[in-house]
């Protein structure tokens, strides 16, 4: 499942990668309303939030790291769509990256990694929420087969603006 290119390689995540995932997650918390958490994390407060993305299943945390400083580059998400056993065949999905690899095909790379790991699992669709306004990720999840299903009009308030919220829906091969 690991996928490459000579410069980026991409593996499911470990503890080892926390303080990068966090120092990436909290870049995003702190100065923009694309994730609606307000407040930074540590990594001993993520790791439960780690631990809940095994290396199989349907919720799985992938990151990409740099061949040559093994820094860590970004990361893509499965994780479950809501909490009730009905919809355990759907999953929100999710990317971010660092900073300062945007632009540079790393959520392209992880999605590809991501949607090819769970090519297997008993999966019928996957969601992922974008808070508005986000060209970028609203053209990477066109790329990967979503199509916009709605949006959620002024649904969370950070930096004491109200946010718009458009949901992307793709099918998956499973599901029984």
């Amino acid at each position: 499942m690991p996928s490459a290119t000579p410069e980026v390689h991409v593996r499911p995540g470990a503890e080892a990668d926390m303080a990068a995932l966090v120092g990436i997650y909290n870049h995003y918390v702190r100065e923009t309303a694309i994730t609606f958490d307000t407040v930074p994390f540590t990594p001993e407060g993520r790791m439960e939030w780690l631990h809940s993305h095994p290396e199989d299943g349907p919720h799985r945390l992938l990151v990409a790291q740099d061949a040559l400083s093994a820094r860590v580059l970004g990361y893509a998400t499965s994780s479950p769509f809501r909490a009730k056993p009905a919809y355990s065949t759907s999953v929100e999905v999710s990317v971010y990256c660092a900073q300062d690899a945007t632009g540079r095909g790393i959520g392209t790379l992880l999605y590809a990694a991501l949607f090819d790991a769970l090519a297997g699992e008993d999966l019928r669709r996957a969601y992922a929420g974008v808070a508005q306004p986000n060209e970028a990720s609203s053209r990477l999840h066109a790329r990967f087969g979503f199509r916009h299903v709605g949006t959620y009009e002024e649904v969370g308030r950070k930096f004491g603006t109200y946010w718009d919220v458009a949901w992307y829906e793709k099918p998956l091969g499973g599901g029984r």
